[in-house]
């Protein structure tokens, strides 16, 4: 009988600590973006960045969505608005395009390029679901504008977290 797991205990340690950054950095960051900048730049750091980095530390496919999942229920439950819905709904696709490079996050042109796409398809389309779901806007100015914001909030995430990525790869290394 194999009584092998997909998630290790050190894989849902993993999770659960991601979760209460995701949970922490969209309490206070989201809402300080929202209000002083008037967009979700800010808001997009704090969903992508515990998401990036517990695909780095896992490399499962899973641990995205569930660190989304889990850290916008506690949100939601600790008050944020319903917008967070928005964000857990599109880590399965963040998920899905990060198997073009096995969850890996090493600092490879690949992987690199990996990441980025799948951040930014990520972030757009939560920017879509946000805009027509959440505001009621119209599909161009949700499409253009909020999407256009939301996409500039994951190529800023994605130039913050890389290095610090590499830097943990190349210490890990060591």
């Amino acid at each position: 009988m194999n009584n092998a797991t997909y998630f290790t205990t050190k894989d849902i340690a993993l999770i659960a600590v991601f979760s209460a950054l995701y949970a922490t950095l969209n309490l206070t960051l989201g809402p300080i973006s929202v209000t002083l900048l008037g967009i979700p730049i800010i808001h997009d750091f704090a969903a992508y960045f515990p998401l990036l980095l517990v695909t780095w530390a896992t490399a499962k496919f899973g641990t995205a969505t569930l660190v989304a999942t889990t850290g916008s229920i506690i949100t939601l439950i600790l008050g944020a608005p319903a917008v967070m819905i928005a964000f857990a709904a599109t880590a399965p696709l963040l998920d899905a395009l990060m198997l073009i490079s096995h969850h890996k996050l090493n600092p490879t042109k690949r992987n690199i390029a990996t990441t980025i796409l799948a951040t930014s398809t990520s972030a757009y389309t939560t920017g879509a679901i946000i805009g027509t779901i959440f505001l009621y806007k119209s599909p161009l100015w949700t499409l253009t504008f909020w999407s256009g914001t939301h996409l500039i909030g994951a190529l800023i995430t994605t130039a913050i977290t890389l290095p610090i990525i590499s830097i943990l790869h190349m210490a890990n290394q060591g």
